[in-house]
């Protein structure tokens, strides 16, 4: 049986985090392993609540897409028409749709693409990155890549850009626009951008990947969270998330998030607006990877059932989510 499997699999791999199954809000499975803090020894539980790295990027995209519902934002507004002066490099012709869909072409601050492990990258100043205006230092003086809507790839500061205009175009800052737009519509009550070094009892510890060191990811990441993904979560929330989308209580058109925008055979999937989209079916998947995270979530529409794994590791989720979708 699966489950059995993850279980087994969660013992030989050291995983730390939670793993939820649900159908239609029935719980299936629901079990945490290891430690959400290792220096006090204090045990991850289901409600233990995780950093989701770029798997909150389907929340910046929600909260731009019910913008353009209210007629704010369009996706072909280009980014220019908000930037004004600010991050030349960013062409004249990106637009919100380039940009949610990964294919603008802008350089990334952080590049994905390039060489090195993802906790190889230390955030400059990380302190001071708590807004999504205290970010233009990091997104200015990095060449395109290629012109706007030749091809994809992913860019993680692409969604910043997003971020920022959503604030500038709506007139709210990016936390509370996501939290009142997605949050709050998905009553999702336990999630929200918390500082990484003020973290609440409730929260797991970001860990390392360095054998024999409980070395935390608190120099790896901004502070808060920004549109490129960070929030925490817990499994429960996700799941409710889930439900409240495809109900059609954040946006109405829920079909135009998730349709397919790019093909990506070499890996096997497909991208909507914000969100990974399975090759042959219709499951929607959020995904993040992070130094001290790790996070895959599906949701299959046609039956209502959510595989998540929460991981405060940076390798921890993915043998998990490989069992709970083979």
């Amino acid at each position: 049986m699966v489950l059995g499997e993850v279980e087994r699999v969660a013992v030989e791999t050291g995983f730390s985090g939670v793993v939820w199954v649900d159908r239609g809000g029935e719980v299936e499975f629901a079990e945490a392993f290891g430690l959400a803090n290792r220096a006090y020894l204090v045990a991850n539980t289901v409600d233990t609540r995780f950093g989701i790295a770029s798997g909150s990027k389907g929340f910046t995209a929600l909260a731009v897409m019910s913008l353009v519902r209210d007629g704010v934002l369009g996706l072909g507004t280009t980014a220019r028409s908000l930037l004004g002066g600010d991050l030349p490099l960013i062409a004249d012709d990106v637009t919100v749709e380039h940009l949610l869909t990964h294919t603008s072409g802008i350089g990334d601050y952080l590049d994905e693409d390039g060489d090195g492990e993802i906790t190889d990258y230390y955030v400059g100043a990380a302190h001071e990155l708590t807004t999504t205006e205290a970010f233009l230092p990091l997104l200015e003086g990095h060449p395109a890549k290629f012109k706007a809507g030749e091809r994809f790839s992913y860019c993680n500061g692409g969604f910043v850009v997003l971020a920022l205009l959503a604030e500038r175009a709506g007139g709210v800052g990016y936390h509370e626009l996501v939290r009142e737009r997605v949050l709050k519509p998905a009553g999702m009550a336990r999630t929200d951008f918390l500082r990484g070094d003020e973290l609440p009892g409730d929260a797991a510890v970001g860990y390392l990947p360095i054998e024999g060191v409980d070395r935390s990811n608190v120099f790896h990441l901004p502070v808060m969270a920004s549109g490129d993904g960070g929030i925490h979560s817990t499994a429960e929330d996700i799941s409710k998330f889930w439900r409240a989308l495809f109900a059609g209580e954040i946006v109405g058109a829920v079909d135009e998030v998730v349709r397919p925008r790019v093909d990506l055979p070499e890996q096997g999937r497909r991208y909507g607006l914000g969100f990974w989209l399975d090759e042959r079916t219709d499951t929607v998947m959020l995904v993040g990877s992070d130094a001290g995270v790790s996070f895959k979530s599906t949701h299959d529409p046609r039956t209502g059932t959510t595989r998540t794994v929460l991981s405060n590791t940076s390798p921890g989720a993915w043998p998990i989510a490989r069992v709970l979708n083979s």
